[in-house]
């Protein structure tokens, strides 16, 4: 037997009816609830997931003029401006039903209990609702996808023993669906590793949606991850769908998550514990199926430690740690990532054919690489802009010594002054964006928002 699908409200102030299209009905559809008070209508819509609202035209003895049944439509759309509503009519209100039509009514059927025209109207509602759902599912997700695609297929190079054994765990642990944390240094490639990780998943056909915590907001943060909706506040001009939901059914993948405060930590927490959102002035709990990865470079059981991050959320994430190595530390994968960010950048700027001169590599593999990977691939950039030839050589590189984090006194630059300064306090402070933040008198998203500016 198949298995029953959608829920339907019935709406009729005549009980007999609504016992009788219970009845009927409730073989061929998940839940039947069935209310002889109007006014009870927005309860029972706060309170469950409906995809077919049947009203009657008329609920006060002596009207029949069907302004009644056209009222609580529109209460219901104001709602949810999709949800399916087909009224109840008696013969002579046709044409007040066909007028209900023209005004959003999905169809209508009559008192008169014809039960194989009931159940055909009902059913042909609900798969062509359950459409609507799927197209709109899709049109929110695309969005999404559109800025996600010029990012192309991620690739996590490398054959030295450290990246060797990281890639091994990763191996084992994509194709289950367990909450992955992964830890390392700033530019350590720690969202290339999550792509990896999903690509190489169960999920791998569905979004991959990422969300950069360290320069989001504390007043956006429900707003950007559980969506809100239209009128929530003063800005909420429409509504807005979360990453959690955009995420549904696929992977979603909090960067920086050390940075998030207490209060955040403990929205967070109930979400993966209930695995249900409710949008920012929202009613209904939405279910959510995602995959979480996370990734940060904040020590997190120390800040368990000072009482600045919960326990019991980095136990729910944490049920699978990785640990990306710094470039330093795997100097045998430098040559190959050069080799393909040059490749990529020649592409990318029309200058093809271009190579590095074996002092050039030599060079690259002797630098100590502080930010790390992404450094690397910005370092190569400049040079393949700057170079006046197909040979990238060594002074083409514009390496960094030893002293390239001491300020010149002849340096009046402001800027070049500032980029010292944060780099000098994230040195201090370990990589600690809060703690950085606090040493600089800026907030952290300030402090992320330079980070970016001056490629840290």
């Amino acid at each position: 037997m198949p298995t029953k699908e959608g829920n339907i409200l019935i709406v009729d102030d005549n009980k007999d009816l609504l016992l009788a299209l219970k009845l009927y009905l409730k073989p061929h559809f998940s839940v039947i609830k069935t209310e002889h008070n109007p006014n009870r209508i927005k309860e029972h819509l706060q309170k469950d997931n409906y995809d077919i609202v049947m009203l009657d035209m008329n609920f006060t003895s002596g009207i029949n003029n069907g302004n009644e049944g056209l009222f609580w439509m529109r209460e219901v759309h104001k709602y949810d401006s999709e949800l399916a509503v087909v009224f109840i009519t008696g013969y002579s209100d046709v044409e007040l039903a066909v007028k209900a039509i023209k005004e959003g009514a999905a169809d209508f059927i009559e008192k008169s209990w014809d039960e194989r025209k009931i159940l055909s109207t009902l059913l042909s509602v609900f798969k062509l609702q359950k459409s609507k759902k799927a197209i709109s599912g899709l049109k929110k997700k695309q969005k999404h996808l559109k800025e996600c695609i010029d990012a192309g297929q991620d690739v996590f190079i490398g054959n030295s023993p450290e990246i060797k054994a990281v890639m091994g765990m990763v191996n084992k642990v994509a194709p289950t669906d367990v909450n992955v944390l992964i830890l390392g240094e700033n530019g350590t490639g720690k969202e290339v590793m999550a792509r990896a990780i999903h690509r190489l998943s169960k999920r791998s056909d569905e979004m991959f949606v990422s969300v950069d915590l360290g320069s989001l907001h504390e007043n956006l943060f429900e707003s950007e991850l559980f969506g809100h909706k239209k009128g929530a506040f003063t800005d909420a001009k429409t509504d807005r769908t979360g990453r959690f939901e955009l995420a549904n059914g696929g992977t979603l993948f909090l960067d920086e998550i050390g940075n998030l405060s207490l209060s955040a930590q403990a929205k967070l927490l109930s979400v993966l514990q209930n695995r249900e959102i409710t949008p920012v002035g929202g009613t209904k709990p939405i279910k959510v199926d995602i995959r979480l990865i996370c990734a940060t470079n904040m020590p997190l059981n120390k800040m368990v430690e000072e009482g600045s991050f919960r326990e019991d959320l980095l136990y729910r994430i944490n049920t699978i740690a990785i640990e990306l190595p710094a470039l330093r530390n795997r100097k045998d994968d430098i040559s190959g990532l050069a080799q393909f960010f040059l490749e990529q950048l020649a592409n990318k700027y029309n200058k093809k054919d271009m190579k590095f001169c074996a002092n050039a590599l030599t060079a690259l593999k002797t630098q100590n690489w502080k930010g790390n990977i992404r450094e690397l691939q910005h370092n190569i950039e400049k040079a393949v802009i700057l170079a006046d030839g197909p040979i990238i050589t060594t002074e083409d590189l514009f390496l960094n010594n030893e002293d390239s984090n001491m300020i010149d006194d002849n340096c009046f630059n402001i800027m070049d002054h500032e980029r010292l300064l944060i780099q000098k306090a994230l040195t201090n402070c370990k990589g600690n964006m809060s703690k950085a933040a606090q040493k600089l008198g800026i907030n952290r998203s300030t402090l992320y928002d330079k980070i970016k500016k001056y490629d840290l």
